[in-house]
């Protein structure tokens, strides 16, 4: 029996290990594509205020994700449920300030020049609703810490999409920019997928609620955008601010499809 408990403990701090190495990879991803982007001078401090509230919520939620899984690691879990509240506070944080981002953006610039303004005014909010709604299920399973993780992990694989946009090639991928960007993320959750495969001999249903809900909120974007109401609504976004003077389509490359 004591074999068997030790076993079964030595297996629950590995999984613990995984999962703050997973989550410190996804933080550097975050890091390096936004340094990257202002070692460059693609990015700049001289932004409107809600560009850097924007920018320090996304960090805090990238540290606090990093800080609970050292916390758990580490064998604090008190600690670990104190921070855990903070979460409840951060979420609704990441849905509104993302949302703010993505209209200021479109008025300010039209939005990122290599995605089509109304698809990126219809997906980045399907985005961030998606990571809310499996940070939320994450933070109500936080009693059962196999369900817990996993969620919280998806739901920070489907934001990657601003990080890796930033680090990746984005406008040679010409009229798939915006689905390889923000569905790379999802790689987090297959390499979870394949690690309980395995170790555990089954994939954990979590993962497969969070790849399903990653590859659906993509999808629904793609099919919302170019509907009359998702081109009305970002013009109407649009109308009136410096924004509206790009073109609805992305730029591409000469030769690009």
């Amino acid at each position: 029996m004591a074999t068997l408990a030790d076993g079964g403990g030595i297996a629950a701090r590995a999984e613990e290990r995984f999962f703050f190495r997973m989550s410190c990879a996804m933080a550097l991803v975050i890091v390096v594509g936004f340094s990257l982007h202002l070692a460059m001078g693609r990015s700049s401090f001289a932004v409107p205020p809600v560009y850097h509230f924007h920018a320090f919520v996304f960090f805090g939620w990238v540290a606090l994700l990093v800080t609970q899984s050292a916390f758990i690691a580490g064998g604090n879990l008190a600690l670990h449920r104190r921070l855990g509240w903070l979460s409840l506070l951060w979420i609704p944080l990441m849905a509104g300030s993302g949302m703010a981002i993505t209209v200021a953006s479109l008025q300010r610039t039209g939005g990122p020049f290599f995605f089509d303004a109304n698809e990126f005014m219809i997906s980045n909010p399907l985005s961030l609703l998606t990571f809310a709604a499996l940070a939320l299920a994450g933070v109500a399973l936080r009693r059962r810490s196999d369900w817990h993780r996993r969620l919280m992990l998806s739901a920070t694989a489907s934001i990657l999409g601003p990080g890796f946009g930033r680090i990746l090639p984005a406008p040679l991928f010409g009229s798939l920019a915006w689905e390889i960007t923000s569905g790379i993320g999802l790689i987090f959750i297959l390499v979870g997928m394949w690690r309980d495969r395995r170790r555990l001999g089954h994939v954990h249903p979590a993962w497969v609620i969070g790849l399903t809900a990653g590859i659906g909120w993509i999808a629904l974007g793609q099919l919302l955008a170019y509907t009359g109401w998702g081109i009305a609504l970002t013009e109407q976004i649009m109308a009136g601010h410096p924004g509206a003077a790009r073109p609805m389509e992305a730029y591409l490359p000469p030769g690009m499809p």
